[in-house]
């Protein structure tokens, strides 16, 4: 998750000054135990009231304390409310847009996951894109030795499965191509930042997106509205490093979750006279998602397709974490404990406490 979320503290309160408030509970409580105590050496000194307070009572033993427990704890629960308590929850997604980027290079032709890389890579991406709700659009960047937008994002998965099914291996890996061409496809803003970037012209911070007044670079994984996802072995041999475009990324707040396909020890590829020992590099992908505040996973055989679905779709659909005032819970949670008190009370002994 993104450094600032990090620091939000998991616990907090609002107004932590109430809290002295749970004094009172103490004071209550020892006064509770002195008073049974007294009425424990009464009973001894004068066997004569131990009936009497047993026929008032309603009874001895564990039940007389259930009540009282149960109202020390509805009041402590009520304090905390009071405190107006704040916890960091994940909370469901406000996706709108998800971009496919699927690598096409000729080391995803290799066939260390069944039935190859590349075809592994787009049952993983029909997968992913049959879990979207109905309101999501996705679309899908081919990405080889360049990269263009294979589908517009587009909210008919008819159209991007097609889409998916029609791509093919071809030659060269150009890894920031291709999420320069996400990220422009999700945040057309950013075009201008892309194409200094592809001519190797630094590019400096951008403004927030919605915040045209805000000069500062924008949260890593703070852009709720969109997210990549890439698929690819990790492999780059042309266009502007995977680096520095996961750091424009960054800047812009747009998180790219990567999917590693393949094996790490690799296979020997052979085609057009050439052979090479392709590997999968998880490296590069992990600091793409590590510096865009997003995740990585590693789909290397068929069995870990539903794992890596799961796991990611998760995210998609609960990526968004921040604190949030709990306060209704423990006002409920007292009231509730108040309440059991009161009905046990009548219930064992004919009166509410």
């Amino acid at each position: 998750m993104t450094e600032t979320v990090n620091r939000l503290p998991l616990f907090s309160f609002l107004w932590p000054g109430m809290l002295w408030l749970l004094a009172l509970v103490l004071v209550l409580a020892a006064s509770y135990l002195w008073l049974d105590l007294r009425r424990r050496r009464a009973a001894v000194n004068r066997p004569a009231l131990r009936s009497v307070g047993a026929a008032i009572k309603g009874g001895t033993g564990w039940r007389r304390h259930v009540p009282a427990v149960l109202t020390l704890l509805a009041l402590s629960t009520l304090i905390f409310a009071m405190a107006r308590p704040q916890a960091v929850l994940m909370l469901p997604s406000r996706i709108k847009t998800v971009i496919l980027v699927i690598d096409l290079s000729g080391s995803m032709r290799a066939q260390d996951v069944r039935p190859s890389r590349i075809r592994a890579a787009q049952q993983a991406a029909k997968v992913l894109l049959d879990a979207q709700p109905a309101g999501v659009s996705v679309g899908v960047v081919a990405m080889a030795g360049t990269a263009a937008l294979a589908q517009a994002p587009s909210r008919s998965k008819d159209d991007v499965a097609a889409a998916i099914e029609g791509l093919k291996p071809q030659g060269g890996t150009a890894l920031g191509n291709g999420l320069l061409v996400a990220l422009t496809t999700l945040l057309p803003e950013a075009a201008g930042d892309a194409e200094r970037l592809m001519n190797g012209i630094d590019v400096a911070p951008p403004k927030k997106p919605g915040a045209p007044g805000d000069d500062g670079p924008a949260t890593p994984g703070s852009y709720a509205s969109g997210a990549i996802v890439l698929f690819s072995d990790g492999e780059n041999n042309a266009g502007p490093g995977t680096e520095q475009v996961a750091q424009l990324a960054a800047r812009y707040g747009v998180r790219v979750y990567t999917v590693g396909v393949g094996t790490t020890e690799g296979v020997v590829l052979s085609a057009d006279g050439w052979s090479a020992r392709v590997r999968l590099d998880e490296k590069a992908l992990k600091q793409v998602a590590d510096a865009t505040g997003a995740e990585y996973f590693r789909l290397e055989d068929a069995a870990s397709l539903k794992k890596v679905y799961r796991a990611l779709n998760a995210r998609l659909a609960f990526d968004k974490r921040d604190q949030v005032e709990v306060t209704a819970f423990f006002a409920a949670l007292g009231a509730l404990l108040a309440a059991c008190a009161g009905l046990l009370s009548l219930w064992w002994f004919g009166r509410v406490l």
